[in-house]
């Protein structure tokens, strides 16, 4: 199976692996990022999360091969905290982020791409219930438009609710191609293939599904408290909604509390706990992009706890 870990040189680059550190791959996907990482722990330890069974399985062969300072915990990482006290640990020496969706899931039949004909499914973890097609079926029609244009940023998505809701009268919404039509049919050939409002549409779904930005907005917080004096950071985000989260969350943490600012003397809990390591977010080289076009939109973000 073909994995390419976008950014990877930089990301374990901006951790500072030591060999008996605590590090943690909140997002193992097929253990790209956390082979690199358990190759440079000699003494220390390696948890890694997934909430996605096939990414799980197939990285428990990878890492077993490497060796055994790890462990796979099949949670979505907003648990990320709480699933981390319960074996004990309290605090670690890294934390990677690498947010979106892997290459082996956009291949395989589970709906992620609008580029096959598959079922509507885009689950990260199959032990969920709520679905593409669920979704498609249940939400209204201001709902519908309120994802589209909040997740998806795309301008004519009342207009593709309301051809949503209208088709499912008749029929439920079952395949990727079925969606894909019904929204050419809603904006009109011509705005569909100058813009593709399809892919802004597959990506509002699957972030729906998949709480993907509440869950990021909660667990930045714990992560950040979870980090030793010391202590790095590094998410990757391959969206502008994301990226807009951890920057603003970043840029919270390393600043002090306006509350506080005019105080000749700050007290120790309005003092800033995080110093941003790379003012700019960190894109990938020439090269990366032309080995993977997947890269194109990715941003790697640092900080450091102080």
């Amino acid at each position: 199976m073909k994995h390419y870990s976008v950014l990877q040189k930089e990301a374990i680059e901006g951790l500072q692996i030591k060999e008996d550190g605590i590090y943690v791959d909140a997002t193992l996907g097929y253990a790209g990022d956390a082979s690199a990482i358990l190759k440079r722990i000699k003494r220390g330890k390696l948890f890694a999360f997934d909430r996605d069974e096939d990414a799980a399985n197939y990285s428990e062969e990878i890492l077993k091969n490497i060796g055994n300072s790890y462990q796979i915990i099949r949670q979505d990482f907003v648990n990320l905290k709480s699933e981390l006290n319960l074996l004990g640990v309290e605090k670690v020496d890294g934390i990677l982020f690498d947010l979106g969706v892997s290459s082996p899931q956009l291949d395989e039949n589970r709906g992620f791409s609008y580029m096959r004909n598959e079922v509507l499914d885009m689950r990260m973890d199959k032990r969920e219930d709520f679905d593409a097609k669920v979704l498609l079926k249940t939400y209204s029609e201001e709902e519908l438009k309120t994802i589209f244009y909040q997740y998806g940023e795309e301008k004519r998505s009342a207009l593709i609710a309301k051809a949503i809701v209208d088709y499912r009268k008749k029929k439920d919404i079952t395949y990727t191609q079925e969606l894909c039509d019904i929204i050419k049919d809603s904006v009109g050939a011509k705005y569909f293939y100058d813009t593709h409002p399809e892919r802004k549409i597959f990506q509002a779904i699957r972030i729906a599904v998949n709480h993907e930005l509440e869950d990021l907005e909660k667990v930045l917080p714990d992560a950040i408290s979870l980090l030793k004096k010391g202590g790095r950071l590094v998410v990757i985000t391959f969206h502008s909604l994301e990226d807009r989260i951890v920057k603003q969350t970043f840029k919270k943490y390393s600043e002090v509390d306006k509350i506080v600012s005019g105080l000749p003397e700050i007290p120790l809990e309005y003092q800033p706990t995080l110093k941003i390591i790379n003012k700019k977010p960190i894109v990938p080289s020439e090269q990366e992009l032309a080995e993977n076009s997947r890269s194109k939109s990715a941003k790697l973000r640092i900080v450091e706890r102080i």
